[in-house]
């Protein structure tokens, strides 16, 4: 059997809807596995005029984790959880984030509410020797001067991913985490609608090309396989190369 086959798991990607983490709900269901995903909005359908979006063969859910009552109200449809991917994330432009409502707004989903589906599933995941995998960004390697609140949520998210995984390697959990460069999506649209704007982007990547979902999925299966089972605690930067220089 090969080691990338997730027959027989399942997957529960939080932020799977759109963007990133739908690219890696649908990988994982490629290789066979029963992918659940939460997204923002009442339904599946919701999400067909989506670009970038594909609930083919996925389990839905509307689940905003920015309303803690929401999530812990919500009852899994499953007893058994292998892989959890938290990409749920959020940005605000035009120094909004300066202003101290959006900053908390902000920290909110894109860190507190990590560490909140971190520890609804805890038990689900040790029973399971499971896996978590983070997603971050490569902001939180750099200065984004305009966005001091996705700079420090993203930042501290490897931070987390760093420290659970050292407090939850005992117990069979192993946690990691994938740091995205650029990624055409509706959190990047500013840059990559732009054709000036991406281009000046794309000249600092070596690769010469913008990410896409599926290069951060072939880097989720992995660390959600057996060939990861000596990594522990990584955040592992999937940028072309954006940040060697």
């Amino acid at each position: 059997m090969s080691e990338l086959d997730f027959s027989g798991r399942n997957v529960l990607v939080v932020g799977g809807s759109s963007g990133i983490g739908n690219g890696i709900a649908q990988a994982f269901r490629e290789k066979a596995a029963q992918v659940y995903v939460w997204g923002t909005r009442g339904s599946a359908q919701d999400y067909s005029d989506e670009p970038g979006s594909n609930m083919t063969g996925l389990r839905y859910a509307k689940v905003d984790v920015a309303n803690a009552g929401e999530l812990d109200a919500w009852q899994p449809p499953f007893d058994r959880l292998d892989i959890l991917v938290l990409s749920q994330g959020t940005v605000l432009y035009r120094r909004a984030e300066f202003e101290l409502a959006n900053f908390r707004k902000v920290v909110e989903i894109n860190l507190t509410s990590v560490m909140a589906c971190a520890m609804k599933f805890y038990e689900m995941l040790k029973s399971a020797q499971g896996t978590l995998i983070v997603i971050s960004s490569d902001a939180a390697f750099h200065s984004t001067r305009g966005n001091p609140a996705y700079n420090s949520s993203k930042t501290g998210a490897v931070g987390l991913t760093r420290t659970l995984a050292e407090a939850w390697a005992g117990e069979g959990i192993r946690v990691n985490g994938i740091a995205p460069g650029l990624v055409p999506s509706k959190l990047t649209s500013i840059s990559t609608s732009d054709p000036k704007r991406l281009q000046r982007y794309i000249d600092r990547i070596p690769l010469k090309r913008a990410g896409t979902p599926q290069d951060m999925a072939g880097v989720a299966l992995f660390l959600a396989s057996p060939l990861a089972a000596y990594v522990i605690g990584q955040t592992i930067q999937v940028d072309g190369g954006m940040l060697l220089a």
